[in-house]
């Protein structure tokens, strides 16, 4: 028996309140694998730009809010 076979038997069996459990593992199975190319002039050129943009140095939020002159409550509806 193939594995395809038995998923069949095993799905016949499965009650009909958790079939969204299967649903939900069946569908992201079917996504298309994204394919790997290499980058190309564009992106090697983007890449180099963003790493000497970055040095790799972090800042918290509360210090990101400072720098920019805003508040918590600058960023309430």
């Amino acid at each position: 028996m193939s594995n395809r076979e038995r998923a069949h038997q095993l799905l016949d069996k499965v009650p009909e309140n958790k079939i969204i459990y299967i649903l939900g593992i069946l569908e992201g199975a079917t996504i298309p694998e994204i394919e790997e190319v290499e980058p190309d002039k564009w992106d090697l050129k983007m890449i180099e730009e963003a790493k000497k943009e970055n040095d790799g140095t972090t800042i918290s939020f509360d210090e990101l809010l400072k720098k920019e002159g805003l508040t918590y409550a600058d960023l309430q509806d």
